[in-house]
């Protein structure tokens, strides 16, 4: 009987032994980080002739990643080199679109060539050439302008794009000499 006592006690202490052991729950937290997908800002504008010109085209501004790229087709120009800028205003409302201002000057620069150590005018954008058909194309990007961002100094809504009759001359203040305005857009959304 001491026997089965002894085993009777052992087996007492092993279950509570048992009952005793822990058992370890482990949490995982799991992060979830969303990701929006941000769809680039684009707009597509379309050119009127100015100043007797049958200038026209289209001119599309595109913003990814800080950069804005623009691309302006255009026909109805006579052949050789022709100057384009944005200036101040979008009113393209005058026959000679003069109603669009001065080129956009937000950091008050000098008139020139875009990058130069002299300075330039954020509307600076310089020359393209038209073929014998009267056609051009020009595209430029830059990280110094956005598409509604509200900063004063890079955003171009509300601006105007003028296609001039001649060549930019990159150095006549306050606009390069490039003559008439031969087509204008307001850049607005």
């Amino acid at each position: 009987m001491k026997k089965l006592s002894v085993i009777l006690f052992a087996l007492i202490i092993s279950l509570a032994s048992c009952k005793k052991e822990k058992k370890e729950i482990k949490t995982v937290e799991t992060e979830v980080t969303k990701t929006a997908v941000v769809a680039p800002k684009k707009i597509k504008i379309a050119l009127s002739a100015k100043s007797g010109s049958d200038v026209s085209g289209n001119v599309v501004f595109k913003e990814v990643d800080g950069q804005v790229s623009m691309t302006a087709i255009i026909s109805g120009l006579t052949p050789g080199q022709h100057a384009i800028h944005i200036h101040n205003s979008s009113d393209c409302s005058s026959p000679d679109g003069k109603s669009a201002g001065g080129h956009w000057n937000p950091t008050a620069q000098p008139h020139g060539k875009w990058g130069a150590e002299s300075g330039y005018h954020k509307g600076d954008i310089g020359n393209f050439t038209a073929d014998e058909n009267g056609n051009g194309t020009i595209s430029f990007t830059t990280n110094e302008w956005c598409i509604g961002c509200g900063d004063e100094t890079k955003d171009i809504i509300g601006k105007g794009i003028i296609v001039h009759a001649g060549e930019d001359d990159l150095t006549s203040q306050p606009s390069g000499a490039a003559g008439a305005r031969v087509s204008c857009a307001g850049i607005i959304q």
